[in-house]
């Protein structure tokens, strides 16, 4: 049944924590309601700010939002005007206080709901749709997912009949509980009809115990940005700075020739100070012919 369920319902309390968090009680339908509004007003509210989720907990009087975008200054807006604008507007939908935090992701090539965005839109930009899904898992597979798979379904082309058509890289274990798999559907308004866009991305193993916390996938990312890649921006393996090949300005005998040789014999050539370099013919044999 891997093959069936959401990845992502599948691994709940496992390898993955719940977008909401909070206690409904006899309220649970009425919360759970008010959450879908408030992710659909923020998605509508910035349709350019690349959110990839938003995490919701509530206490008595509060609500908190973080939302995980790949564009916070577009989220922010200039001077936090753009946030404070949001924090007025869904106060007066829900009636609470809401404070709202923002979350930086750091590889949005690897994060499904982004992936699915971005093919959506080269669909509507008329973009041919092979090309963006094989530009989408170079992108993933370059930045360091170990698997990834898409499916696109709808008149892929402008196509009469309805299709299905799916490109996969690397390896996808829907079985494995461990498996950090990120899931996710988008869809494409073009002329011809909605285009289903579906995104697996595979981003490792996780082994020993995970903080499901809210918040933990900050502190995480935060951590792993922070290891980066320890190699030198210059430092390739080759030769450094000063051990140029060839022997730098030299090369052929010219710098002895340059420094050295100043004044000396012009028909020396490329000798440096060698006594009768090139001598052609005689050498240092007097009467030689030079």
């Amino acid at each position: 049944m891997g093959q069936k369920i959401n990845p992502v319902g599948l691994r709940l309390g496992i390898v993955r924590g719940w977008d909401s968090n909070w206690y409904g009680g006899k309220s649970f339908a009425d919360k759970l309601v008010e959450d879908d509004k408030i992710r659909k007003y923020v998605a509508a509210r910035i349709p350019k700010g690349a959110i990839s989720k938003v995490i919701i907990e509530r206490t008595l009087k509060r609500i908190t939002l973080t939302i995980n975008t790949a564009r916070p200054g577009v989220v922010i807006g200039k001077g936090g005007q753009e946030v404070d604008k949001i924090k007025e507007e869904l106060k007066k939908i829900t009636g609470k206080d809401v404070q709202i935090n923002i979350f930086e992701i750091k590889r949005p090539e690897i994060d499904a709901k982004l992936i699915g965005e971005t093919i959506a839109q080269q669909l509507e930009a008329r973009i041919s749709f092979r090309r963006a899904m094989k530009q989408s898992i170079a992108s993933a597979m370059r930045v360091g997912a170990q698997g990834i798979k898409l499916k696109l379904s709808g008149r892929l082309g402008g196509a009469e009949m309805a299709r299905s058509e799916g490109y996969k890289e690397g390896r996808i274990p829907l079985h494995t509980l461990r498996a950090d798999i990120d899931y996710a559907v988008s869809e494409a308004l073009t002329v011809y009809g909605k285009i289903g866009i579906k995104v697996w991305v595979f981003r490792g193993e996780v082994y020993g115990k995970r903080d499901l916390s809210p918040n933990a996938g900050v502190a995480a990312s935060q951590a792993s940005a922070s290891g980066g890649d320890s190699r030198g921006g210059n430092n390739r393996g080759g030769r450094d700075d000063n051990d140029r090949r060839g022997g730098g300005r030299g090369r052929g005998g010219e710098g002895d020739r340059r420094n050295n040789n100043a004044g000396g014999n012009p028909n020396n050539r490329g000798g440096g100070n060698k006594p009768g370099g090139n001598n052609r013919g005689g050498g240092n044999k007097p009467g030689g012919k030079r």
